[in-house]
């Protein structure tokens, strides 16, 4: 099957590199290249890719509200793009309902690889960036003790895992960990089926759409201690 992707960015040369990338790939075809935000709209609304490439710095609509926009519009998927790795940026796109977050010095192999990885339903931890900014912002947030955890009685979100079991809590301290499916089935010793059927359980439980979500939750209930999430 086919991917269809629009790449929305201001700046042509960006967007046309990419869109030439992805053209290349026997998988991939780019069917709108647009340079701002409202386009990115319009272009997923007319044209319903499976994946769009959205930069958060645009004009008419930037990329985090075009990205706000499409998720709760339609089935499109989207990575975010970005030259600036502030926690800020980061954490307003994966609430916004990103798939994925890349900074634009990506490698082109990273780049199909994200694009692939979004298309498929899941979500892209692979970028150590991400996860430290989200380790950062929850360190902020939250305001633990020096080298402690929160603990449940001091962090009312961590009544959200009271629903899943022993196995499913060890397997979103893993998705916290940025692990795939085939790392976090070599760490419990099962199989990537059962991994996999782990992963619906814990994102049916929980209320999460996707294991970007489930990184967010891993740090907001404590499981894993801000600054101390990768391995």
């Amino acid at each position: 099957m086919t991917i269809r992707v629009v790449v929305a960015d201001d700046q042509e040369l960006v967007r046309s590199g990419f869109g030439m990338i992805l053209d290349a790939q026997d998988d991939i075809e780019v069917v709108a290249e647009v340079g701002d935000g409202a386009a990115a709209v319009a272009a997923v609304r007319a044209l319903r890719p499976d994946v769009a490439l959205l930069d958060i710095r645009m004009p008419v609509t930037d990329g985090i509200e075009a990205c706000r926009v499409i998720s709760a519009q339609s089935s499109c998927r989207t990575v975010m793009l970005t030259t600036f790795d502030s926690d800020e940026y980061v954490y307003e796109a994966l609430h916004a309902g990103a798939s994925g977050f890349l900074l634009k010095d990506v490698r082109r192999d990273d780049l199909v690889h994200a694009v692939r990885v979004v298309a498929a339903g899941e979500s892209l931890l692979a970028p150590s960036v991400a996860r430290r900014l989200i380790e950062e912002y929850t360190a902020v947030t939250a305001r633990p003790g020096p080298g402690a955890a929160p603990s449940a009685g001091a962090n009312p979100a961590a009544g959200r895992l009271e629903s899943l079991t022993a196995r499913e809590r060890e397997t979103l301290l893993h998705l916290g960990r940025g692990l795939s499916n085939a790392e976090i089935a070599a760490a419990l010793t099962v199989s990537e089926h059962t991994v996999k059927s782990h992963v619906g359980n814990v994102l049916a439980k929980l209320g999460l759409r996707d294991r970007v979500q489930a990184v967010i939750c891993a740090y907001e209930t404590g499981l894993i201690a801000a600054g101390v999430g990768s391995p």
